[in-house]
């Protein structure tokens, strides 16, 4: 499989920032926690100063927490959006090209995979949820958690809208009718899947290439047109 150029490294920043904050908090918390345990130590007594201490140390704590939290969600993230890439580069041949970790000017939003093939073009939107999720349609449950604001399969239908609008708009690509199909892919081997009428394909990461190599479209995309595509899509690139 051959790469093209086009990671943004959004995910990889965003590792590094909120991982830097939810240390630095913690510093600010226990430099704190430090300061008040000297003083009650030397007065043997807890006074007004330090109680304050104490009070004002839960707003750094509060905030470690924070970014800890947005840490574990984005590295979750980028461990997955890597399984993803070295599984497609090692089971798909050269015949194919593949773009990680997207983020266009048009519309916003970060788009994780996009493999550009003889038989078609995919936009992967990539998970690494674990335990019960259920998906039914377009309406996702995932088991402890609150209610989607935006549900992976919508996310990834806007993502192929998007991807076809490019293509669509450059004259020389229109006319070839590139078919553009979305998938949801679980990278975490603890998710299970309960789905019913899905409208986008949902597929288990060992799943992917597969399903990728096998869709058969009666129409064949040459390597010419398809760094053709390549180029459009990076055009828009952020």
């Amino acid at each position: 499989m051959r790469k093209l150029k086009g990671s943004s490294s959004y995910l990889k920043n965003q590792v590094r920032k909120n991982l830097a904050k939810a240390v630095l908090f913690l510093f600010i918390f226990g430099a704190i926690l430090f300061v008040v345990t000297l003083r009650v130590v030397s007065s043997l007594k807890v006074g007004t100063l330090e109680e304050a201490g104490l009070l004002l140390s839960i707003a750094p704590l509060i905030s470690f927490y924070f970014y800890l939290r947005k840490y574990r969600i984005y590295n979750g993230g980028w461990e997955g959006e890597k399984q993803v890439t070295k599984l497609l580069t090692n089971k798909l041949n050269d015949d194919y090209y593949l773009l990680n970790d997207l983020y266009l000017r048009e519309g916003g939003g970060d788009i994780d995979h996009i493999v550009l093939g003889p038989n078609g073009v995919f936009v992967l939107e990539t998970k690494n949820w674990s335990g019960s999720i259920s998906c039914s349609g377009d309406e996702w449950q995932r088991a402890g958690k609150r209610s989607f604001s935006s549900t992976p399969s919508r996310q990834v239908k806007r993502n192929v809208a998007r991807i076809k609008q490019i293509i669509d708009s450059s004259p020389n690509l229109r006319q070839l009718g590139i078919w553009v199909e979305g998938i949801v892919v679980f990278t975490n081997n603890h998710a299970v899947l309960h789905v019913n009428n899905p409208s986008v394909p949902i597929l288990k990461l060992p799943q992917l290439p597969s399903h990728i190599a096998g869709y058969r479209r009666s129409r064949i995309i040459s390597r010419e047109q398809l760094e053709a595509i390549g180029k459009e899509i990076l055009k828009q690139k952020n």
